[in-house]
């Protein structure tokens, strides 16, 4: 699947147009501060219906307007051609599918897309949340069962959180909200478990052939209830249910849950070390780029089809040998990409000069 053209309005500082795109390369062009990245941006928010700079819908809108529209063309599987689109007001977002509405959940997946930016290095060295955040919209492109999880649990820890507050822990309520609570974060913990299992042989692989074939790179999900690999679905059921019990006297005097997959999280090892503490900036960078290109293989695994590839300021990043290994690897994956760079790029493709929020493609 890629996306063929995008038009947007009132979006951050760009002024208002209609883009048509190439099938694999667009190299966004410009000096610092004419709008490069709020260009890739509107790409990623048509794709997700999130900013990868912001969890601020006002910050998207051009100064004094209060409405922002992101309208695009795509090509699906079977090579016909869709349309998608987000409008957004001060208080909501509408999604559209061949201009039909769209609940959020049925419209993410649609058009899977994978980002690199220098933002991504907090899901490194960020707080697990950060790493929380990342992982479920990952897992949720190639599996809608595990946003519909993320969703509920979401909704049923909010209610199980205020029953614990208001002293109802004896009521049947409860006890059913904390069935579900069991329910759903068994369902979350078994998705996590597997793709970050699958993901983990994919991120050792792609860090040995583009940054160091002699390092050892893992990825490590840190369950709330400890070890989870060998443990039957029934068995993980069982502890999680022996865990609320233990904690039932503390979550009461807290006023709040003190356990489930909210608490989860997810760590990198180069070498048996903790990457946070002990890797280098560049490995740091290595490895978030590793993970993005194993995303792209189990996108592929797992729904058959190629995501859309983003990529910030690519000269920042890398120096030229492994900046020319990364475009080589796309070309010989035929993934449609957008990099943006404050030069030019020996590229077969389309390019775009960006001055002042204007976009134009040039030759």
């Amino acid at each position: 699947m890629y996306l063929n053209q995008i038009s947007y309005s009132n979006f951050r500082c760009l002024e208002d147009g209609k883009i048509d795109l190439d099938r694999n390369f667009n190299l966004i062009y410009g000096k610092n501060g004419q709008g490069k990245t709020s260009f890739i941006e509107a790409v990623h928010f048509l794709a997700t219906g999130k900013s990868f700079r912001t969890k601020k819908l006002r910050e998207l809108f051009r100064y004094n307007r209060n409405r922002v529209i992101v309208f695009g063309k795509y090509t699906g599987k079977n090579n016909e051609e869709n349309t998608m689109a987000i409008d957004v007001n001060e208080d909501r977002k509408d999604f559209y599918i061949n201009r039909n509405k769209n609940k959020y959940i049925d419209y993410v997946g649609i058009l899977n897309i994978i980002s690199f930016i220098p933002e991504d290095i907090e899901i490194i060295i960020g707080n697990p949340s950060v790493r929380r955040n990342f992982f479920n919209y990952e897992i949720s492109q190639a599996r809608k069962d595990y946003l519909k999880s993320i969703v509920d649990f979401e909704k049923i820890l909010k209610v199980r959180n205020r029953l614990i507050k208001e002293k109802k822990t004896g009521e049947e309520i409860y006890r059913i909200y904390n069935d579900r609570f069991i329910e759903e974060g068994v369902n979350i913990i078994v998705h996590r478990r597997e793709f970050i299992r699958n993901i983990s042989i994919l991120l050792n692989l792609n860090y040995r052939k583009l940054f160091d074939e002699k390092s050892e790179l893992k990825l490590k999900y840190e369950c709330f209830l400890g070890e989870t690999e060998k443990k039957s679905r029934e068995e993980l059921t069982e502890k999680f249910r022996e865990l609320c019990i233990r904690k039932a006297e503390r979550e009461r005097f807290l006023g709040y849950s003190l356990i489930g997959p909210q608490k989860d999280d997810f760590v990198f090892e180069l070498n048996g070390k903790n990457a946070k503490s002990f890797s280098s900036q560049g490995e740091k960078k290595s490895i978030i780029f590793s993970l993005k290109i194993s995303e792209i293989d189990m996108l592929v695994k797992e729904k058959n089809e190629y995501p859309v590839f983003i990529m910030d300021d690519i000269a920042s990043y890398f120096d030229e040998v492994r900046k020319k290994s990364i475009l080589e690897y796309f070309v010989n994956k035929k993934i449609q990409c957008f990099i943006t760079s404050t030069e030019d790029l020996n590229i077969k493709g389309k390019r775009f000069i960006v001055e002042k929020g204007k976009v134009k493609a040039y030759e």
